[in-house]
C-alpha cells in the first residue's frame, strides 16, 4: 500500500497518540504546545465532525451493517471509510471529546477575530467541563453499544454547546467578550 493512502491512518493515529490529561482551568503553553490553529479552526476541525458523528447515533444504528459504496469512488474517504465502523465510530468521536478540553483551554489558543480566547473566564471554564464529563458518559454508553443511551445523553452534549456558544458565538464577532 502506497505512504499517501495511509496518511489519514497515520494522521489520526498521531493525533489520538498526542491527546493529554483533561484540565479545569487554562493549560499554559510551552514552545511545543502553541496552538496551530485558533479556536474556531478547532471547533470545525475536531468538535463539529465528532458531535455530528454523536448526533447520528440519534437516527442510525451503529451496529448496523454499514451500507456498500461505490467501487469506483477511489477517494480517501471512501477508500478509508470502512476501516472504522459499528460502535467504533462514536467511542472514537466520544474520545475525541472527551479529551479536547486542554486543546480548547490552552491559554495561547486565539478566537477567530484575533482576540484571546476567554480560558480564565469561569463559564467557559464551566462548559468546557460539561462537554468533557457528557463526552466522557457518551464515551461510556458506547462502548455499552447502548443506541437509546447515547441518543439521550446528545442532548447533553447539545446544551453544552449551545450554552457556550450563546455567550461566545456570534457570526459577526467570534469570542465576542
Amino acid at each position: 500500500m502506497r505512504l499517501s493512502k495511509l496518511a489519514p491512518i497515520l494522521a489520526a493515529a498521531v493525533f489520538l497518540a498526542a491527546c493529554t490529561t483533561v484540565a479545569a482551568t487554562p493549560v499554559a503553553a510551552s514552545e511545543h504546545e502553541e496552538p496551530v490553529g485558533n479556536l474556531a479552526e478547532l471547533m470545525r476541525a475536531i468538535l463539529f465532525p465528532n458531535s455530528n458523528f454523536l448526533f447520528d447515533v440519534q437516527t442510525t444504528d451503529p451496529g448496523a451493517p454499514p451500507e456498500a459504496g461505490s467501487e469506483d469512488d477511489r477517494s480517501a474517504s471512501s477508500l478509508f471509510s470502512g476501516i472504522y465502523t459499528g460502535w467504533q465510530v462514536p467511542q472514537q468521536a466520544a474520545l475525541a471529546l472527551a479529551e479536547v478540553e486542554p486543546l480548547i483551554m490552552n491559554a495561547e489558543r486565539k478566537c477567530e477575530n484575533g482576540k484571546d480566547a476567554p480560558v480564565a473566564n469561569e463559564d467557559y471554564q464551566k462548559w468546557a467541563k460539561q462537554l468533557t464529563d457528557v463526552a466522557r458518559q457518551i464515551h461510556a454508553a458506547a462502548h455499552e453499544e447502548d443506541q437509546e443511551k447515547v441518543s439521550d445523553l446528545t442532548n447533553q452534549l447539545a446544551g453544552a454547546c449551545e450554552d457556550c456558544h450563546a455567550v461566545y458565538r456570534k457570526y459577526q464577532d467570534r469570542c465576542r467578550r
